[in-house]
């Protein structure tokens, strides 16, 4: 099933797969350069678990991995973007990712400390005439099924800075939300990996539920049926 050009409101999407017995997966990027795309192994099987409990959605704990220059990549409404190193993209993924985003597709790129030198240059190649800016508090991405007033919620600390969150908006669209300097995805791995405090993990969970539910619908408004 191809979820993307158009994409449906993807709420209203997820319980209709339910009643024909399929769920959503969330999408993972594959990508090149060298970074480890595969940094946090756990990290979408728990959100997806919590958005399953809180957002009563039906998503998969098993998240697929795609290739930027995948057909496949259009069967996923959300695609997380993480890892510590080099990201690079032809002009092919280059366009298909553009293809993707222009058709009603979301991704998420989550700096897991090191990724931030590449998100610029690979986000201009796939948009050239896009910048990315800094959202204020009140965007709707962080006032979905839960506030954050104050934006983002601090995970990790590393270079002693506050957390950011950029967006790339096209034809007045959030397309693409970039997280730094807060580690979202290390939040929502098992306790075990990072050991981080509950209430951390909690607001990781909350803020990833968020960028889910805005995800899932068309410019941050839900539909009903």
């Amino acid at each position: 099933m191809r979820f993307i050009k158009p994409i449906i409101t993807s709420l209203l999407l997820l319980a209709a797969c339910s009643s024909y017995g399929q769920s959503m997966k969330l999408g993972l990027l594959v990508y090149n350069g060298g970074g480890d795309w595969y940094a946090n192994p756990t990290a979408l099987k728990n959100l997806a678990a919590f958005c399953n409990e809180q957002l009563h959605t039906s998503l998969d704990l098993k998240e697929a991995q795609v290739d930027a220059n995948s057909p496949e990549l259009f069967n996923y409404p959300f695609i997380h973007v993480t890892g510590h190193g080099r990201w690079v993209v032809n002009d092919a993924e280059a366009k298909n990712l553009r293809t993707y985003l222009e058709g009603g597709g979301f991704l998420h790129i989550d700096d897991n400390y090191g990724l931030d030198p590449y998100v610029r240059p690979v986000l201009k190649k796939v948009f050239p005439e896009l910048d990315l800016v800094e959202l204020p508090f009140n965007h709707p991405v962080y006032h979905q099924r839960f506030n954050f007033t104050n934006g983002l919620p601090k995970i990790h600390e590393h270079d002693e800075k506050p957390p950011k969150g950029y967006g790339l908006i096209y034809k007045g669209r959030l397309v693409c939300f970039y997280s730094f300097s807060t580690d979202l995805g290390d939040g929502w791995e098992d306790s075990d990996v990072h050991h981080d405090k509950p209430e951390k993990r909690q607001a990781a969970l909350q803020m990833g539920a968020n960028l889910l539910q805005y995800a899932f619908t068309v410019n941050g408004e839900q539909k009903t049926p």
